[in-house]
């Protein structure tokens, strides 16, 4: 029958407690209308008690999937659930564009990735408003995200689901390593402006051209390169660093297994020497407003400082925005970097392994960078400082390419991405075997079963090459015994459990911690660098 057509939906598999390629995307997209659910997503959201357990929603809720964690293994499972390219330009207007979030997701899929979770917080606004109902709307929208606005952005309850919003929703999801708002810097932006088009047309002498009846109509220009990306001032810049640092607060004492993939922002097009000053020295322009510091670590950042510099081992945020083959249907046809670059990381982690660095993987579908980094103008330029902190982006010979896998701290243990990407990922895997323990009598043959569990774990990464040393003895030492813990912790039905490890872009010996509450759950964290 013509225009009838079956395609095959990819069941969900159960994710690995160990797998280290799934990001969650958290932001504003449209549901379609018009598709029903699919059993196999009605069955993940029942499994999860969203649909008749003692946090479940009703049947009309449901269908929004709003608020709601959805599992999509490919673009084309997304592209049917969600409106993506639905969005309004201005009010009382038909033109649309490309949601930020369906253009992360689009590229993660397009990059390699091959499972998100979706958050779907509400509809996309307009992206043309007016100034005053942009500020006016900021605060509403930013709390759909990072709820309570605070710096700790704790629920009053973590463990009742039905309060969760926005970011809350790891709580839920310990499948994840990776977590993208790809809306924030939209939201924090100033209003958008049409970028001013010379054209220069050479004189030429008139020629003929036959008609040709085959030739395809021209594609419908609909104005989106003429009208700006989101852009922030220094106000926008400072918000943006406020709101990433409530993440990693976040994330640092609810689930440092977890990573934060940002973008940063575009500075905003005026004639100021701020905007001036951030396209040649970005790092410089970050520095000025106090949004990092070389010489702070999170170990001298206070945990209250929410206004302060923002190093860290908890993010990665790159840099510049993209224009590819994929993103015409964007303003200025350019796309943040957040989500092509969750992309690489996913794609490396099922290939390669995740403490393998992604730095220096080219990107064919990538034709332009906004603004042009100066790469190559030796160690001490600017752009090449950027790298040292930043995931930067820049072209060479060979195309458009990676130039750095890093994280925001300025401790050099903690500086390689892979490096973070392994600690979080041993971190993931020792809270998995620990959930078996938390039951069992706590004493001499728990900690011998615990520590003989961390030990074959820990050698399964040596075998494979995460960790260095000749010998299984170099790569790492565990400990679990009565110089691990307290008396109080034993009365508390608490188990220590201290794993040093040494990776393989690592000088220095990392300690991870592994705390076992007594009939609770398991927490796990970084301790120091030894």
């Amino acid at each position: 029958m013509s225009g009838l057509f079956f395609e095959n939906a990819a069941v969900l598999a159960p994710s690995h407690p160990n797998r280290s390629d799934v990001a969650c995307f958290i932001g504003f997209v449209s549901r379609r209308k018009g598709v029903a659910l699919s059993a196999d997503t009605l069955a993940e959201l029942r499994a999860g008690g969203w649909v008749d357990g003692p946090w479940r929603s009703d049947a009309a809720a449901v269908e929004t999937l709003q608020q709601l964690p959805v599992t999509v293994e490919s673009w084309s499972a997304f592209d049917r659930l969600f409106a993506w390219e639905q969005r309004l330009l201005s009010d009382g207007q038909e033109a649309l564009c490309a949601s930020y979030l369906g253009a992360a997701v689009r590229s993660f899929f397009a990059t390699g990735g091959r499972r998100a979770v979706i958050i779907r917080v509400g509809d996309p606004w307009a992206y043309v408003e007016s100034d005053a109902q942009r500020l006016e709307q900021r605060e509403g929208r930013l709390d759909k995200l990072l709820p309570g606005n605070s710096a700790a952005l704790l629920p009053l309850d973590r463990y009742v689901p039905s309060t969760w919003q926005g970011i809350q929703h790891i709580y839920g999801l310990p499948q994840i390593a990776m977590v993208c708002l790809p809306d924030l810097p939209g939201l924090l932006s100033a209003s958008p402006v049409r970028i001013p088009t010379v054209v220069d047309i050479p004189a030429s002498a008139e020629v003929f051209v036959e008609c040709s009846a085959d030739e395809p109509p021209l594609p419908v220009d609909g104005g989106l390169r003429m009208l700006s990306a989101p852009r922030c001032d220094d106000d926008g810049f400072k918000l943006w660093a406020s709101s990433i640092r409530k993440m990693r607060e976040f994330l640092k004492y609810n689930r440092p297994d977890v990573m934060l993939v940002g973008a940063i922002p575009l500075p905003h097009l005026d004639a100021s020497v701020s905007r001036v000053k951030a396209e040649a020295d970005m790092l410089g322009f970050l520095q000025g407003l106090g949004i990092l510091d070389l010489s702070v670590t999170d170990a001298k950042l206070p945990v209250a400082d929410i206004n302060g510099p923002l190093p860290s081992t908890f993010s990665q945020l790159a840099y510049p925005w993209l224009r590819t083959f994929r993103s015409g249907d964007l303003p200025e046809g350019l796309e943040p970097p957040d989500g092509l670059f969750a992309g690489l990381v996913a794609a490396n982690a099922l290939r390669r392994g995740t403490f393998r660095s992604v730095a220096g993987s080219l990107l064919p579908d990538v034709v332009e960078l906004k603004p042009m980094p100066a790469w190559g103008s030796g160690p001490d330029s600017p752009a090449q400082q950027l790298a040292a902190r930043i995931c930067l982006f820049a072209t060479e010979p060979g195309g458009v390419a990676l130039q750095s896998d890093v994280t925001c701290s300025p401790d050099t243990a903690w500086q390689p991405g892979g490096v973070r990407r392994l600690v979080a990922s041993v971190l993931r895997a020792a809270r998995d075997a620990g959930n078996d323990y938390v039951f069992e009598a706590n004493g001499p043959q728990l900690w011998a079963r615990v520590r003989r569990g961390m030990e074959e774990l820990l050698t399964g990464f040596w075998r494979q090459g995460g960790l260095g040393g000749v010998t299984a003895n170099d790569a790492f030492k565990v400990r679990c015994d009565r110089s691990t813990m307290s008396q109080n912790d034993l009365d508390s039905g608490r188990i220590i459990v201290e794993i040093a490890l040494l990776p393989v872009a690592s000088v220095e010996r990392i300690t991870v911690v592994l705390n076992l509450l007594g009939g609770r759950n398991v927490q796990s964290s970084i301790r120091e660098v030894a």
